[in-house]
């Protein structure tokens, strides 16, 4: 494989028969990739939410198309709101029989020198992207409690949960605390037959990454990895899949850096 030019990985059936909800999956980022990976692995069902209700119409169906699997669904939800993560569940619970695999790739990011951000922005990005994660990680686990037939969680964390990066002092606290949820978490879920990790992933040219940030500042951080490029988002997503497989089956707690950073 050309690893500066790769090109998309077959599947491996790494999903066969299992149930799969992912969160914010209606855009052209990490979240749709997971979602089209899973179904391609051979996933069952799956449940996608986002915020926006005509983009998740149009997921639902290019979903439903792209992969050929029929057990697609979507439901609006914002992880900022309890009522919606709950409501999300039940659904996802009611309409594909159980949840066997939970994708948190909701997050929230902008730039901003700490030196100049309000209050309003640090709560924002840390509401949606590390007590979003938390809220949805929290209720899975009840749920999947109750249910008795185990689970995975796989929550979407970032290499600046360990690295600085100018005017990401916001993003790069949630995702830190995403990290440590999932250690934390994973120990408790550990009693009940439920896996919690997360991936960390370095640059990946989503929307939300492009809105947010310089041309200048995309270049310099292509720079630094030792490909030369951002990945791509289903490089990413192939990790979750191995994550939320068997043969992850001894990890729990871990955040598997998804990067090629030189340093």
């Amino acid at each position: 494989m050309d690893l500066k030019n790769p090109e998309y990985v077959k599947s491996h059936g790494l999903m066969e028969g299992r149930s799969v909800l992912v969160t914010a999956a209606a855009g052209a980022g990490i979240g749709f990739a997971a979602a089209t990976r899973a179904a391609e692995e051979g996933a069952r069902a799956i449940v996608i939410s986002d915020i926006h209700e005509g983009r998740l119409d149009s997921a639902v169906q290019k979903l439903k198309h792209e992969t050929g699997l029929e057990q697609v669904f979507g439901k609006i939800a914002n992880v900022a709101e309890e009522p919606d993560v709950q409501a999300l569940i039940d659904f996802a619970q009611e309409k594909i029989g159980g949840v066997d695999v939970l994708i948190n790739n909701a997050g929230l990011g902008t730039s901003k020198l700490l030196i100049e951000m309000e209050d309003d922005e640090w709560h924002r990005v840390i509401d949606v992207t590390l007590n979003g994660t938390m809220r949805m990680t929290r209720y899975m686990m009840k749920v999947m409690k109750a249910r008795g037939q185990g689970g995975v969680i796989v929550n979407n964390a970032s290499v600046l949960g360990w690295r600085a990066q100018k005017e990401q002092a916001h993003y790069a606290a949630a995702k830190a605390g995403v990290m440590a949820l999932t250690r934390c978490a994973a120990l408790e879920a550990a009693e009940f037959n439920v896996r919690i990790n997360a991936v960390s992933p370095s640059i990946v040219l989503h929307p939300m990454l492009r809105k947010s940030a310089s041309q200048e500042l995309l270049e310099e951080l292509e720079s630094r990895e030792a490909y030369g490029r951002a990945a791509e988002a289903w490089e990413v997503a192939n990790v979750m899949m191995f994550l939320a497989s068997d043969y992850a089956s001894y990890m729990t707690g871990e955040s598997l850096s998804v990067s090629s950073q030189r340093g």
